[in-house]
């Protein structure tokens, strides 16, 4: 996790990464929002898409520091 003083941009860049990523799965807007209740795994995408765009953010930061 990055720390409390990140940059609103890199915060932006984070968001488009994992939303690029979620995308890729989620095919109808039930997928996203779940119906009535929401869905565990829409929850669990989403949050495995934000690791990855850390992921690739940092290895960006290991290469171009």
């Amino acid at each position: 996790m990055y720390p409390v003083w990140v940059d609103e941009g890199r915060k932006r860049v984070l968001a488009i990464v994992a939303g690029i990523l979620v995308a890729r799965h989620l095919k109808t807007a039930d997928d996203l929002f779940g119906g009535p209740q929401r869905s565990p795994w829409t929850d669990a995408l989403i949050a495995a898409a934000v690791q990855w765009a850390e992921r690739i953010m940092r290895k960006i930061d290991g290469v171009h520091s």
